[in-house]
């Protein structure tokens, strides 16, 4: 059987500390992670389905980390990208050098795309959703996902919210956080006179006396509306709030109090968007 036309870029790991892997290094380490991989510039894709929609998004791979069998499954990524060098190696050693059991078939190093234009993103928008503060990757890859599936045109996340491309964000958000609009704020909550500025009515979901319930909202036919989603723990910020035009609240029943943010996202955006279906 002839050999595939990728063999010749495939190299076995030989030492955990060739420097051609270090983007592979403490993959499981978020803390470390999310500041290294920022600057410089890249993101790890995790599982064969999340190199493949990104790699279709027009990504850049550096390279692939994968074990042997998975090979066949990339051979159209490798073709495209035939500068990106190709690591194999077996379980134990992939487990080694990223700190966790690599089961989803295949990782890459990809380069960061360019980050969009706030001000362009509100242009074409007429739904957003503002992230405040989410601290939880499963979370904030859940909320991606919700808002892709549930037509919210467009994310910000505020400066101390996880990052969007980190390999579990991506992960849990099924690869919509690769296709959706998404821009990370500069300055908040000042940023909000930025978004106030191009026409969003600013809403907060959040528990107020004075909220109200998500299902007496009537969005009127091309109001553009901002939702203000907060921090898993705290909420969204006291002076945040102060600057929103209204609070609202999904109305709950046997008395409890209050729905998981991803959860919470998913009721919001659906009640929100339905307008525009």
């Amino acid at each position: 059987m002839a050999e595939p036309d990728y063999a010749h870029r495939v190299h076995e790991i030989a030492a955990l500390s060739d420097p051609r892997l270090d983007d592979y290094l403490r993959l499981s380490e978020a803390s470390l992670r999310m500041r290294s991989d920022i600057e410089n510039g890249i993101y790890i894709a995790e599982s064969t389905m999340v190199v493949q929609r990104a790699i279709s998004m027009g990504h850049v791979p550096r390279s692939f980390l994968l074990a042997r069998k998975y090979l066949p499954q990339l051979e159209a990524e490798f073709a495209r990208y035939p500068q990106a060098p190709i690591f194999v190696g077996e379980d134990a050693e992939l487990e080694a050098l990223t700190g966790f059991h690599l089961h989803r078939g295949a990782l890459a190093a990809m380069e960061r795309p360019a980050p969009l234009d706030l001000d362009q993103v509100l242009s074409r928008s007429t739904r957003i959703a503002v992230l405040e503060d989410i601290a939880d990757h499963s979370n904030l890859g859940a909320l991606l996902r919700s808002a892709a599936g549930l037509g919210v045109d467009a994310v910000l996340i505020t400066p101390q919210c996880v990052d969007p491309l980190y390999r579990r964000s991506v992960r849990v958000s099924m690869g919509t956080a690769l296709t959706i609009d998404w821009v990370r704020l500069g300055s908040w909550p000042a940023d909000l006179e930025r978004i106030r500025g191009h026409g969003y009515r600013i809403l907060a979901l959040e528990l107020t006396e004075d909220a109200t319930a998500l299902d007496e909202l009537h969005p009127a036919p091309g109001e553009k509306i901002a939702m203000i989603l907060g921090n898993e723990g705290r909420g969204v910020r006291p002076e945040t709030l102060e600057q929103v035009d209204e609070c609202v609240i999904i109305p709950m029943a046997r008395e409890v109090a209050s729905l998981n943010v991803a959860a919470a996202s998913a009721v919001a955006f659906w009640q929100l968007c339905s307008s525009q279906r």
